[in-house]
């Protein structure tokens, strides 16, 4: 099974279909995942497969490996349109991310004042407001939010610890619209989430949030389900032409 273990604390840049050229900011172990949620369709496989043995970066690591990564591409190329916070795994877990955003946002200013600041995350930590302050603090804080079945969830995201979907979506309506939704469609055995009976209640979860954008996208490598396959680019325009008659901006990745 070919999965991606991401070097820490930074990696890339690379490009990414939603973001541009990408600096990764990898906050967890560099040999292994550490993630609120198992994923059947995560780049990174399954938990289980990846058990890490080293200890995530510290505050100190990761300011003096990205201050010499933006130093270097300063004078070597290529500029960054974002620095991105990504990885093995859920960056909000690391103890220190409030204050490492508070340091990379300073990196930026300093190197790149052009570039944003993105966070991707499953939102399982959104709950805490040190958290919740410093995702408000990026350019582009993009929360998943891929169904609002509870089975679908627990079958699909596999939360490692409690998981209340209404309760992400209250916390996700404390952002007063500074967050991006993004969501997976996919298709599989038992797993499909782009009909109706799910786009329906996922739509009006996304009107209550009211974000400033969704970002709706596919598989685009590898899973650890085998059985996963794309959604064609047909049925994902169809789903995002119906976020846009609800006035709100929403990017499609095939």
């Amino acid at each position: 099974m070919s999965t991606i273990i991401y070097p820490s604390p930074i990696f890339g840049p690379v490009h990414s279909r939603r973001l541009g050229v990408s600096l990764g900011i990898n906050l967890l172990p560099a040999d292994g995942k550490v993630c609120s949620f198992d994923c059947i369709y995560c780049e990174c496989g399954f938990n289980a497969d990846h058990r890490p043995q080293q200890k995530m970066p510290t505050r100190a690591a990761v300011r003096l490996a990205l201050e010499a990564r933006l130093q270097d591409m300063l004078a070597n190329g290529p500029h960054p349109d974002v620095l991105t916070f990504a990885g093995n795994g859920e960056p909000t877990l690391h103890p220190d991310f409030p204050a490492i955003i508070d340091d990379t946002l300073l990196l930026r200013d300093r190197y790149f004042p052009q570039a944003k600041v993105s966070v991707l995350s499953n939102a399982t930590m959104i709950g805490r407001p040190a958290v919740r302050e410093a995702l408000m603090r990026v350019d582009n804080n993009i929360l998943k939010l891929d169904t609002v079945d509870s089975l679908y969830i627990n079958k699909v995201d596999r939360p490692t610890g409690h998981y209340d979907v209404n309760q992400t979506i209250a916390d996700m309506k404390l952002f007063n619209g500074q967050l991006i939704i993004q969501t997976i469609f996919f298709e599989g055995p038992g797993v499909s989430n782009t009909s109706d009976d799910y786009v329906s209640p996922w739509l009006e979860a996304v009107k209550q949030i009211a974000p400033r954008q969704v970002m709706i996208y596919t598989i685009d490598r590898e899973t650890p389900d085998r059985s996963l396959c794309k959604t064609a680019p047909q049925v994902l325009d169809a789903i995002a032409a119906r976020v846009e008659a609800q006035g709100i901006s929403c990017q499609v990745s095939y």
